[in-house]
C-alpha cells in the first residue's frame, strides 16, 4: 500500500464512522497526507498506520490499549481531545517502537530508522497543534486552553511520548522471538493504563470536563468532518 492509499483509507474510516472512533483517524489522515506531501519517511509512515488499520480491521489480535479507545467510543462525556489523546496514546506509545523495530529488524539496524522516526514525530506535533486550533469551531474552550499553557502542555507530552517509544524501540530491537512477545504484552499493559488515566483524569480536571463538555459539538459526524479540516471530498 502507499502512503497516499494509506491516507485514503484513515480518511474512509473516519467518514464511515458515527461516534468518536472516528476522530484519531481523521487526525491521522491530516498526518499522512503531511508526510506524503513532504516527501520524508513514507516507508515507516505506511508501516506506522497498518497497527491502527489492522487492529481496526481484527486482521491481529487487538491491543488492549486500542481496544480501550473503541470501549468508549460511544461515551459522550468524554471530551474531543480525550477521546484524541486516547488514539494518540495507543499509537505513539505502542504502535510507534513496533513498527520502527519492524523496519530496523527489515533492513539490519536501528540507528538509521532514527532520522525517518524523528521526521515522522516532527509531522505529528505539528499536525496535532493544527488540528487543535481547528478544534475551536467545534470545542469552543480549546483556544482559550491553549492561550493558558495547554499547547505548552501538549507539546512536553508529545516529547515525552517521543523520547519512551524510542527507548521502547531500542529495548525491543535486539529480543528474540519469545522476549519481543513478553515485551509486546507488558507495552500494551503499560499503554493501556495511561489510556485509564486519559479517561479518568486527577482532580481538579475531572470536576471541569462536564463545564466543558457543554461547549463541545455533541454531533461526532461534525467533529470528524473538522478534523479531517479542508479535506472534506465526498
Amino acid at each position: 500500500m502507499t502512503i497516499a492509499e494509506t491516507a485514503a483509507e484513515l480518511r474512509a474510516v473516519a467518514l464511515a464512522a458515527d461516534d468518536a472512533s472516528g476522530y484519531f483517524p481523521a487526525l491521522y489522515s491530516r498526518v499522512t497526507r503531511r508526510v506524503a506531501e513532504a516527501g520524508i519517511a513514507d516507508e515507516l509512515a505506511v508501516v506506522f498506520a497498518g497497527y491502527y488499520l489492522r487492529a481496526l480491521r481484527r486482521e491481529i489480535d487487538r491491543p488492549r490499549c486500542w481496544q480501550a479507545t473503541w470501549d468508549v467510543a460511544g461515551d459522550g462525556n468524554l471530551l474531543i481531545v480525550q477521546h484524541l489523546l486516547l488514539g494518540i496514546n495507543a499509537h505513539v506509545n505502542h504502535d510507534l517502537p513496533l513498527a520502527v523495530v519492524e523496519l530496523a529488524r527489515r533492513h539490519g539496524e536501528l540507528a538509521p530508522m532514527r532520522p525517518a522516526f524523528d521526521a515522522v514525530n516532527d509531522v505529528l506535533a505539528a499536525t496535532y497543534h493544527e488540528v487543535l486550533r481547528d478544534l475551536d469551531g467545534v470545542a469552543r474552550w480549546t483556544n482559550e486552553a491553549a492561550a493558558l499553557g495547554g499547547g505548552r502542555l501538549f507539546n512536553f507530552s508529545l516529547r515525552v511520548a517521543r523520547r519512551q517509544a524510542w527507548d521502547a524501540a531500542t529495548r525491543l530491537f535486539p529480543l528474540d522471538d519469545a522476549g519481543t512477545a513478553a515485551y509486546r504484552a507488558e507495552l500494551d499493559r503499560l499503554v493501556s493504563v495511561l489510556a485509564y488515566l486519559v479517561t479518568r483524569p486527577v482532580l481538579p480536571v475531572r470536576v471541569v470536563i462536564p463545564l466543558l463538555r457543554r461547549l463541545e459539538q455533541r454531533d461526532p459526524r461534525r467533529v470528524t468532518l473538522a478534523l479531517l479540516g479542508t479535506d472534506t471530498r465526498t
